[in-house]
């Protein structure tokens, strides 16, 4: 069994509303709290930060799915989008949604495209992140997977 150790250094210097830094390997950024959480909004916060975990480990999982299958991409974009519920003062990570785009090359065979749908669900419960936070975070997925040159 292999494990790997991932290092993080955190300052923060104040209370609630100051700005912090934190820095791993090649990520070094200021954080703070959301304005949306009445913060300053400077640098990232544990929000967005969960978000671009689960978004970049989703994609970069779905892109190696794609390519030990050998189906080979013209694009690979995505959206996603997370939603915090505030009750009764209580902040909660509710929900992330994936909404990857997948375009295949012009004359690929409905054999592939179908093959390739089931990659991009199955690429979200292999996602390290996904398994990580799953039954505390709900994931969705509303992929779309085309043929160069078609229309959304």
């Amino acid at each position: 069994m292999a494990e790997h150790i991932f290092k993080l250094k955190a300052d923060w210097p104040g209370l609630r509303n100051d700005v912090g830094v934190i820095e791993s390997g090649n990520l070094k950024t200021k954080i703070s709290i959301p304005p949306e959480m009445d913060g300053p909004g400077v640098g990232t916060n544990p929000d967005e930060m969960l978000l671009g975990a689960a978004a970049t480990c989703y994609i970069i999982t779905l892109a190696a799915m794609l390519e030990r299958s050998g189906i080979d991409k013209e694009s690979l974009t995505m959206d996603s989008e997370a939603t915090v519920d505030v009750t009764n003062g209580v902040f909660t990570y509710k929900r992330i949604v994936h909404k990857p785009r997948l375009v295949l090359a012009a004359g690929t065979d409905e054999k592939k495209i179908s093959f390739a749908r089931r990659i991009t669900e199955k690429a979200e419960t292999s996602c390290m992140i996904s398994r990580a936070i799953k039954g505390n975070v709900e994931i969705g997925l509303e992929a779309k997977v085309l043929r160069s040159g078609e229309t959304d």
